[in-house]
């Protein structure tokens, strides 16, 4: 169940005060540095690919570079149990984190994919791979510095950064490659993380009360204290969920950029264009998705962001036919981008949230990469295949497929967030 803060309800502060707090602050800077190397793993690469000549199943395929991000939680329990640099538990980690992926995004435009696609996609594979340990340390952070009332809005904050930081490799870093070489597009995109390293040379080590004193502790006891709170079949459930919830939307997504361009669009259009009208509706369904989870909770904000999120796929089916009957225009672009953007920035606000809600602070950094790790596995390997479905079925089935995906994720509310609940119907 969803619990107070030790503080109670009164002396709450301000809506306003909540939004421009330190700790949301925090939240928007991380999730920025967060979402970008992700971003330019699903934007910035598969344009890029497609621009050098690379097969579209090629591209799709090269989603298996993600599986970082679905086994994060088998070195989960190192960072949650080792420092550097003597830095404490979270900022040691986030600034090896951060400095390995500054060098290896602006070193990945260094490399040419019709040469040497296998050290694309190692470099590739090592950006995945440090950008999935600094969502560990990040998400643990965050947990850790916000309260329970605090997490609706955090987490909402936090998406709504995470979302925007698309913006550098999935818009700026398009319109800079059609009039720049690569190696420069990419330095460019890797420098944007530079905010985010500076910020966390000053971020204080948040206190905990329980910290594992041993690396076996730090792999047995999370699992084992999620399983006893929660209850073998509650859990299986929860999992089930996490793995659900946006496979829909994540796939719908994957291949973005190269559906935009198989449309019609050039990169400059799409940066310019797609982008920007996804940030305006992405940063609105962030806020209103914050402040409305402050007002109904998340259980309720689960069902109906989860409807919109849903419905706004349908937009690319729209886009797709009008595509295929050379009617695909700039405002059908911006308008079916900005209803996907608006739908998914609100769904996901409400879905971090819940994985939050569901993690304990005493065994954050494991318990968050474990659920989360579940919510990668469609990006991961479903989304490897959508380049064999988008050749089979076309972009139009293709996207209808992916909204009916979505459908499962949504009975399983009944179960883990009912409507009327603050909790799952196990508690």
């Amino acid at each position: 169940m969803e619990s107070k803060t030790a503080a109670g309800t009164e002396n709450k502060p301000t809506l306003a005060a909540q939004i421009f707090s330190k700790n949301m602050g925090i939240c928007l800077i991380t999730g920025f540095s967060s979402g970008l190397p992700l971003f330019v793993l699903l934007n910035l690469m598969s344009a890029w690919l497609r621009k050098e000549g690379i097969d579209l199943k090629i591209i799709g395929i090269m989603s298996l570079i993600m599986i970082p991000y679905t086994w994060k939680f088998l070195w989960a329990p190192v960072l949650d149990r080792f420092t550097l640099f003597n830095l404490g538990r979270r900022r040691g980690w986030m600034l090896a984190t951060q400095l390995v992926l500054i060098a290896l995004i602006s070193a990945l435009g260094f490399l040419k994919p019709q040469y040497s696609m296998g050290l694309v996609s190692l470099g590739a594979l090592l950006v995945a791979f440090a950008s999935a340990s600094q969502d560990i340390v990040i998400d643990a952070y965050r947990r850790e510095i916000l309260s329970d009332n605090e997490l609706g809005l955090g987490n909402s904050l936090f998406v709504n950064a995470y979302r925007i930081s698309s913006l550098v490799p999935g818009g700026l870093s398009l319109i800079l490659a059609d009039i720049m070489p690569w190696h420069a597009v990419f330095t460019i995109t890797g420098c944007a993380l530079v905010p985010g390293f500076i910020l966390s040379i000053f971020l204080k080590e948040p206190k905990v009360a329980h910290k594992p004193r041993t690396l076996k502790q730090a792999v047995v006891e999370p699992f084992s204290e999620f399983i006893k709170r929660r209850g073998i079949a509650a859990a299986l459930l929860t999992v089930a969920f996490v793995f659900l919830y946006k496979i829909g939307d994540s796939m719908a997504t994957a291949l973005a950029t190269p559906f935009y361009m198989d449309m019609g669009f050039n990169l400059t259009t799409i940066g310019i264009v797609a982008k920007n009208a996804g940030l305006w509706s992405m940063v609105a369904g962030g806020l209103l998705g914050g402040v409305i989870m402050l007002k109904i909770g998340i259980n309720k904000a689960l069902w109906l962001f989860g409807i919109a999120q849903m419905v706004t796929i349908l937009g690319f089916v729209w886009l797709a036919h009008a595509g295929s009957e050379g009617r695909a225009g700039v405002w059908l672009l911006a308008l079916v981008i900005g209803a996907e953007a608006l739908g998914t920035g609100l769904g996901t606000a409400a879905f971090v949230s819940f994985i939050a809600r569901e993690t304990n602070p005493s065994y954050t950094a494991t318990q968050f990469a474990l659920l989360t790790s579940f919510s990668a596995v469609p990006r991961t390997f479903c989304n490897a295949a959508t380049g064999f479905l988008v050749e089979s079925l076309g972009w139009e089935s293709f996207f209808i497929l992916c909204t009916l995906l979505a459908v499962p994720g949504m009975l399983l509310l009944f179960k883990v967030a009912p409507w009327n609940g603050n909790g799952s119907v196990f508690e």
